[in-house]
Formats: C-alpha cells, sequence, structure tokens
C-alpha cells in the first residue's frame, strides 16, 4: 500500500510535530472529534490508499479508485502519543465492521492505519 500522501507543506509544520492518518468511516466525522482533542495541533480530511492520482470526491465514492476516506492528524507528542490517538480511534467507530460506518457504506469508509514511521 502507498504511504500517505502529505498534504501540509513543510513551512507550516511546527517542530516536534508527528502525523496519524487514520481512515474509520466519514472523514469530517474523526476530523470533529480530533480537532477537540488536547495535543493535536491540525487535522486534514483526504484521500490514501487508492490507485488514482488525486481523486475527486465523486471519484472516490464510486469505489473503484481504492482509496479510504482518511483524516491526516498533526499532533505534538510531548502532550499526547500516538498509542493515545489510537485508543480514541477505536473508540469513535467500529472496525469490525467491514466497509461501513453506520448508514456509511462503501470500501472508502473501510476502518484503516497508514503509518508515517516504524515506530508507528
Amino acid at each position: 500500500m502507498d504511504p500517505p500522501q502529505q498534504r501540509w507543506s513543510k513551512g507550516d509544520l511546527v517542530r516536534g510535530s508527528e502525523f496519524a492518518t487514520l481512515g474509520g468511516g466519514c472523514f469530517w466525522c474523526l476530523e470533529a472529534v480530533f480537532d477537540l482533542v488536547k495535543g493535536v495541533r491540525g487535522t486534514q480530511s483526504g484521500y490514501t490508499g487508492g490507485h488514482t492520482l488525486d481523486p475527486t470526491y465523486k471519484q472516490v465514492c464510486t469505489g473503484t479508485t481504492g482509496h479510504a476516506e482518511v483524516v491526516q492528524v498533526e499532533f505534538d507528542p510531548d502532550v499526547i502519543g500516538y498509542a493515545d490517538l489510537l485508543e480514541i480511534f477505536f473508540g469513535i467507530h467500529d472496525p469490525t465492521t467491514l466497509n461501513r460506518q453506520g448508514g456509511d457504506m462503501g470500501t472508502q469508509y473501510r476502518s484503516a492505519i497508514f503509518t508515517h514511521s516504524d515506530k508507528q
């Protein structure tokens, strides 16, 4: 699987930031939760894990691009750890429902974790 596409420019990064890229249903729903977490510096919704270059929302919704809806979370590891983010992630979605979260159905809504380092 391809690594997540980085949407932030290097100039936007805060020194010491780390990233988590998570898919678990509608990306806006995940983003809304992580935006409220202490230690999270920013979030961005997008797509990863597919084979179409720069897909549109409409293309991803067809289920033919192979992408998952994800939220990329920029966080301060001195305030919140990666494992803590995963605990929140598993608390706000059901990873046991294949390609579905609530009323959202399709492969783009699959539960997925896209790592940024060997440590993750």
